[in-house]
């Protein structure tokens, strides 16, 4: 179970959220030894969607995500370091629309424990915020708009071996 949103502001008037539909990735987490950790991550960006068919129509086309051009976006961690209670920073790769460049994302684990159906999970919620001119999104909504930020929940079930 995962979740990958997305929330800019529209103009000053209020806040745009959409979330990606379809994404997928893995992470791995050790308690003994938090800062081993690591995460990738893929969007497929022609998935976005923020509950308005024009509006979906116009992020995915030339003048935001070009998801013709890009139809990806990823993350990979470089460096993790948390603190005992599963607080921290992930400092990693963030590519969106032709552009790479490290973002770090302030990340919290939500829980852990055993799961209805004989497993073990883990949760983790992780956010970053940049400006979309670093990834060469120079469309002009005003300058409450300018930054945007990404939003990353993950979940995932322990495999043991």
């Amino acid at each position: 179970m995962a979740e990958a949103m997305l929330r800019n502001r529209h103009d000053t008037y209020g806040w745009l959220y959409g979330r990606f539909n379809d994404f997928g990735g893995a992470f791995s987490y050790d308690p003994e030894d938090p800062d081993n950790a690591s995460i990738e991550v893929e969007i497929e960006t022609a998935s976005i969607d923020s509950n308005h068919a024009e509006r979906n129509k116009h992020l995915r086309g030339d003048d935001f995500l070009d998801v013709e051009r890009y139809p990806q976006a990823t993350f990979k961690s470089t460096a993790v370091e948390l603190d005992e209670d599963g607080t921290g920073t992930v400092t990693g790769d963030f590519s969106l629309h032709g552009v790479t460049k490290p973002v770090t994302l302030e990340v919290e684990q939500i829980g852990a424990g055993p799961d209805p159906w004989g497993g073990f999970r883990r949760g983790f919620q992780g956010s970053t915020r940049f400006a979309l001119k670093d990834f060469g999104i120079d469309y002009d909504l005003g300058p409450a708009s300018q930054v945007v930020e990404i939003i990353l929940s993950i979940e995932g079930v322990r495999q043991d071996g």
